[in-house]
């Protein structure tokens, strides 16, 4: 929370923040192979994290723009979310996170039909290397993600200022009914 939310300006934003139990959603490393503990694992995860947005989606009696994602786990986590459960009226941020399990694996892949996503990642992060990283975007792009894809040379296992400025930037867009990512030629 210290990393990111505690350092954002966009305001007249409500978030929720899940948090795991033991702070963990599934007991492996993101790139290691799935196993039947792991997908049981990252499955309850998930149907978890569905419930919870099926909640907000519903609350206040209109449906608002969403913004799911997290840092590390949390950012791989609701990356298989979005690709389970996806697309949403909103945007996915994923600081420094990738697809759990290998590419042989058996994972889910929805049609993201155009839903901003912003993926980062780091060379020097000993959690999630840059192979996940650039295998996270390509699977982000075959499903068809509004995908803007930052790689931090030098950052470690953190969420950096240029990071955080972007989901900022992302919110403040969804606040005031703009689509994250359009740009608009000079």
């Amino acid at each position: 929370m210290e990393q990111v939310i505690g350092r954002l300006s966009a305001g007249r934003i409500a978030y929720c923040l899940p948090r795991a139990e033991g702070n963990s959603w599934y007991a492996a490393r993101a790139t290691d192979a799935l196993n039947d503990g792991t997908r049981e694992a990252l499955g309850a995860s998930l149907d978890h994290l569905h419930g919870l947005v099926e909640d907000l989606r519903h609350a206040g009696g209109r449906e608002k723009p969403l913004v799911i994602g997290g840092f590390s786990q949390g950012a791989c986590l609701s990356l298989e979310y979005a690709m389970k459960f996806g697309p949403w009226n909103g945007a996915m941020v994923n600081l420094t996170g990738c697809r759990v399990g290998h590419s042989t694996d058996d994972r889910p892949c929805a049609d993201l039909d155009g839903m901003p996503v912003y993926l980062t990642g780091s060379d020097l992060d000993p959690w999630i290397p840059v192979s996940a990283f650039a295998e996270a975007s390509e699977a982000l792009g075959r499903a068809r993600a509004r995908l803007r894809c930052e790689l931090f040379p030098g950052r470690t296992h953190q969420a950096s200022e240029m990071e955080v400025a972007a989901l900022d930037a992302i919110l403040t867009d969804l606040a005031v009914g703009s689509r994250p990512f359009r740009r608009v030629a000079a």
